[in-house]
């Protein structure tokens, strides 16, 4: 995502994703952290919305990558645990169950039947990266341009 709320202003994204947005379940992901810098609703939120657009745009089942890219991340244990827990919370096709089961792949070795599954554990990894190293990337760079304006 571009900015933290950029999915807010997709009208159909969270018409999409409402309804789980409003479990309390999902709620309490804003209280872990997540890779370091983050925290887990914020991170699913980001896998799930960047999800949602790729598919989207490549016309596939953007409705499942939508909603099961923000319920993929409930466990931080093991892939089985998120899938479970998103079934306390709501019906789930088998797409989207393959695309919790399958989010963490080449961290586990099962591989992901659907495009849409490959595309939640690719946009998975960016999203950690992205929230692991971003803080520290733009440290480094003010460092950088702060030395460049003393030289100068």
């Amino acid at each position: 995502m571009k900015t933290r709320d950029e999915w807010r202003k997709d009208e159909e994204y969270v018409a999409l994703v409402a309804d789980l947005l409003a479990q309390p379940a999902v709620q309490k992901l804003a209280n872990y952290t997540q890779h370091h810098h983050s925290d887990r609703l914020q991170h699913s939120l980001s896998v799930s919305y960047d999800s949602y657009r790729i598919a989207k745009r490549l016309h596939l089942d953007y409705v499942s990558t939508a909603r099961a890219g923000l319920l993929g991340t409930h466990a931080f244990i093991h892939p089985r645990v998120a899938l479970r827990n998103a079934e306390k919370l709501t019906p789930l096709n088998p797409k989207e169950k393959d695309i919790i089961l399958k989010h963490m792949f080449g961290a586990t070795l099962a591989v992901p039947r659907y495009a849409e599954s490959l595309i939640v554990s690719l946009v998975d990894d960016y999203e950690a990266q992205a929230e692991f190293f971003g803080p520290l990337k733009r440290r480094w760079q003010a460092r950088m341009q702060s030395r460049r304006l003393v030289k100068n």
